[in-house]
Formats: structure tokens, sequence, C-alpha cells
């Protein structure tokens, strides 16, 4: 290690170094992320600003929109910058500081993930004792132990194990990604790739255990039902198994699979739907799937169409009297 010098900066290979597949990337990206905002913001508008919608799941709604809002912020606009640039260079503190931000917010939408469908679990299964457990108090605790949680789990463990990166500083990726960055080590630390995997366990795998323990729990009570209800009570889910089979499904595969060689873009790839795609569908599941959600948009889209006719007949009657 004594002849090996440590990285400053970081040089992000992205997907190609042809400019002519860099700007169509650049072209579809940029609009996968427009969308991104412009969906999961109406979806946070639209739920705090329509009181029939302040319930806990509608609650979980908007924590997740919010979550994937800064889950697809933290990559997308670097990595826009970097398809039409020649120069990828991202410094050792921006750098670093993504990889935290990324694996905060993704631990953080894995334990949000698990009380949705806890949530559902509790309205499905236990109607008439929903009203108690699930009161505000309660939700918005839940909530606070999110990042609580993902502070203890990520955070600290990063701070007290640093890690020292040295050339070459090249990052087969185009975020700093743990994993891409971890191989830039300039040792085989087999502790911290230890802890890296057991984390993963904790964040991704038992939440998906719980997550497929509380659906098997909702089919089952849903079953028991007649045959309307329990079409809508499915209805009610089919977006939540849509988010978690995308989203644990590319969880595993980085963090629990094989571990990609530095030359592989595998890790690339399959980071691309749980930092890029999985933010971008959120809205337009939840948006599809859901009556209430709908009626609520065109209720504020109308009002917001018919105030300014409003204000210009009121501002000609007052013409009028002067």
């Amino acid at each position: 290690m004594n002849n090996r010098t440590l990285a400053t900066e970081f040089i992000l290979l992205g997907f190609s170094k042809d400019f002519g597949i860099n700007f169509i990337l650049f072209v579809l990206f940029f609009l996968i992320y427009l969308m991104t905002v412009i969906g999961n913001g109406l979806i946070i508008h639209i739920i705090i600003f329509t009181p029939q919608l302040h319930t806990p799941m509608y609650f979980f709604i908007c924590k997740l929109s919010f979550i994937d809002l800064c889950n697809s912020s933290s990559a997308l606009p670097k990595m826009l910058v970097d398809l039409l640039s020649t120069e990828r260079m991202i410094s050792l503190v921006a750098c670093l500081a993504q990889v935290n931000i990324l694996l905060f917010i993704g631990t953080a939408e894995c334990f949000l993930l698990v009380l949705m469908a806890f949530d559902r679990c509790l309205a499905i299964c236990l109607p008439l004792h929903y009203p108690v457990l699930m009161k505000w108090t309660i939700c918005q605790t839940l909530a606070a132990m999110i990042w609580v949680l993902s502070v203890l789990i990520i955070i600290l463990p990063s701070f007290l194990m640093p890690v020292d990166l040295c050339y070459p500083n090249h990052i087969n990726h185009f975020m700093c990604e743990s994993l891409a960055v971890l191989q830039l080590s300039c040792y085989r630390n087999y502790i911290k790739e230890l802890v890296i995997f057991l984390l993963s366990f904790v964040t991704i795998l038992i939440p998906f255990c719980f997550i497929i323990v509380s659906y098997v729990c909702i089919v089952i009570s849903v079953l028991k039902i007649r045959s309307v209800s329990r079409a809508k009570s499915f209805s009610t889910c089919t977006s939540h198994v849509v988010v978690v089979a995308m989203y644990f499904g590319a969880g595993m595969v980085t963090y629990l699979g094989p571990s990609w060689d530095k030359s592989s873009n595998h890790g690339k790839y399959v980071s691309i739907f749980y930092v890029i795609i999985a933010p971008f569908l959120n809205p337009i599941i939840y948006s599809l799937n859901n009556r209430e959600v709908k009626k609520s948009f065109k209720n504020i889209s109308m009002r917001q169409c018919k105030l300014p006719f409003t204000l210009s007949i009121e501002d000609l009657a007052l013409d009028n009297v002067t």
C-alpha cells in the first residue's frame, strides 16, 4: 500500500464513449427524470391538498414519492451532465457523499415499503382494529423511525470504517455506487465486504421476507371475503407488489448476487432499475390503479382552471363599481 497513491478525483466511465449514443441516452434519461419530478411532485401535491387522502395509506405514498425524488435526484443530474461531457470527473468528497446518500435513501425506501405492506395487511386482515392500530401519531412515529434506522445502519458504519481509494481512479459506473467504489480500495478488506453483505441482508432480504409474509396474510384474508370486495382488495395492493418486485429484485441482484468484475457492466445496468426506472414508474402505477388519486387530480385541476376565471369576473365587477 505504501507504493500506491491515494486518489482525490475519480472518472465515471458511464455507458459509452460514442457521443451519438450518449446524446440519445441523454434525451431518454432527461425525459424520464423530467417525468419523475413532475409525477412524484403531483402525487405529493395531490395528497397534501386533498383532505380526503389524509389517511395512513396515502401518507406513506406521499413519503414514497418524496424518497423517489431524492433517490433519482441524487444520481440523474450528474449523469445527464456527464453524458454530454468528455471529462466525467467527480471529487472524492462528492463521490463519498453520493455513495452515502444513495445508500441512505435506498435503505429508507426498503423500510418504507415494509411499512406500506404492514399498513395494507392491517387494513385488510384487521379492518375493525385498523383505525386504532394506525393512528396518526403511530404513523408519524413509524415514519420517523425509518430515517433513524437508516442513519444508524448506513451513515454510522461509513464514518466508523473509512475506505482509502487508490489509482487507477476509473469507476465503471454512471454514479458512485458503493460496490463499484469499493473496488478502488487500496487493499482488499474482507471485513468491509462482510459488513456490506450483512447490511444488505438486514435492509433488503429481511424486509423482502417480511413483505412476502404480509401478502400471504393478505391473500388468505381476501379469499375469505365476498368476490366483489375481493377484487377491490387485490387491486389496492397491485401497485405495491409491482414496486416491491422491481425494487427489491434489482437490489438483491446488486448487493446479494455474485460480485461483478471491474470490467463488467452488469452492475450499472441493474442499478438503472432502482435508481431511474422505479422512481419514474411509481407515480404512474399509483395514478393508474387508484381512482381516488385520479379523482382528486381532476378536482384540483378544475379548481386551478376556475380560479383565474373567477378572479377576472371579480376584477370586472370592481371596475364597474369604480
